[in-house]
């Protein structure tokens, strides 16, 4: 097993109305970069960040940013996010595809796709990288692996649970995928959801490097410890 992983602060569990102390605290703790939850209460029922957050962020760290879009048609914001100072942007794969019957409703969740309209899918991550940042393409946890568009990707974000909301239980389910893309793709394989001390370890066995974790680290009485502990694991 490789020993280097990254632990990446979801600010969705941290404390809005002290944002730049969070910040701060987090740096301190030792994690390697933050993660943005940027939700528009359709692609997910949780309405939450646009590109004005990352930038009031961007004035408060130098650790890399990455902005999840959770969004309905996430091409027409990606300049946006790019502009605010995001160094990373990750897209739903499940935006570029027929859905599944139980969610073709607007408010009907989990999204999940079983193919996805590769051209357009493999635009988007190459405008991302266009712009001078990493692109990332996002799974759901229902949605299999889109091989097709990996070559395009800088790293890949598997769902361990599904998307929305803070504090849920991590999905085991989600491993097999991420066993079989660490076979097969050669960069950043990040995961996120139910994120702890107890569930790294099948993450990391099965290929995760990036652990993305929220209510965990922002829980903790000793944020420091959490995230060595998660990096001990490897």
């Amino acid at each position: 097993m490789k020993t280097s992983i990254q632990i990446s602060a979801s600010i969705l569990a941290a404390d809005f109305a002290c944002l730049e102390k969070e910040i701060k605290r987090s740096q301190a703790a030792g994690v390697d970069r933050f993660h943005i939850d940027c939700m528009d209460g359709h692609f997910v029922p949780n309405l939450t960040i646009g590109p004005v957050i990352i930038q009031a962020m961007r004035k408060h760290t130098n650790l890399p940013l990455e902005a999840h879009l959770m969004i309905e048609h996430p091409g027409d914001y990606i300049e946006a996010y790019a502009k605010a100072g995001a160094d990373i942007i990750q897209i739903q794969a499940e935006c570029y595809g027929p859905r599944r019957n139980a969610c073709r409703a607007w408010d009907q969740w989990p999204k999940e796709v079983d193919t996805v309209d590769v051209k357009s899918l493999r635009g988007d991550l190459r405008r991302i990288k266009n712009l001078g940042k990493k692109a990332f393409v996002v799974f759901n946890p229902g949605t299999p692996l889109i091989k097709e568009v990996l070559d395009d990707c800088d790293g890949v974000l598997i769902m361990s649970v599904h998307p929305g909301f803070a504090g849920q239980k991590f999905m085991p389910a989600v491993l097999p995928k991420i066993e079989e893309l660490s076979r097969i793709f050669t960069g950043g394989i990040a995961i996120d959801g139910g994120i702890n001390a107890q569930t790294a370890p099948a993450a990391l066995r099965s290929g995760a490097r990036i652990l993305i974790t929220a209510s965990y680290l922002y829980g903790a009485a000793d944020p420091g410890k959490a995230v060595r502990d998660l990096k001990k694991i490897a």
